[in-house]
C-alpha cells in the first residue's frame, strides 16, 4: 500500500469507477443528454470512487497491488538495441 504503483492502479481503478457510476446513473433513467443531472451523475460517480479507493486500502494487506489477489507488474527492464 506504500508504494507508487499501488496508488497509480488505484487511482486508475477511482476513474474508471468514476466513469461506471456516472453512466449508471445516466442510463438508469434513460435520458437525454439534456435531461441529465449532472451534479447528481457526478455526486453518485464520486461516492462510487471513494468506495473504491476505500475497498483498495482495506484489501491491500499482504500484496503490492489494490485488489485481493492482484499484484502490480514492475516495469520490465528496457532492451537494448541489437546491431544488424
Amino acid at each position: 500500500m506504500f508504494t507508487f504503483a499501488f496508488w497509480k492502479a488505484t487511482g486508475e481503478r477511482a476513474v474508471r469507477t468514476f466513469a461506471q457510476g456516472v453512466l449508471g446513473a445516466i442510463s438508469a433513467d434513460q435520458l437525454g443528454i439534456l435531461d441529465v443531472d449532472w451534479g447528481q451523475a457526478a455526486s453518485i460517480g464520486g461516492l462510487a470512487s471513494v468506495f473504491a479507493v476505500l475497498t483498495a486500502i482495506a484489501t491491500s494487506g499482504g500484496t503490492e497491488g489494490p485488489g485481493i489477489t492482484e499484484t502490480v507488474a514492475a516495469p520490465a527492464a528496457p532492451s537494448r538495441p541489437t546491431a544488424v
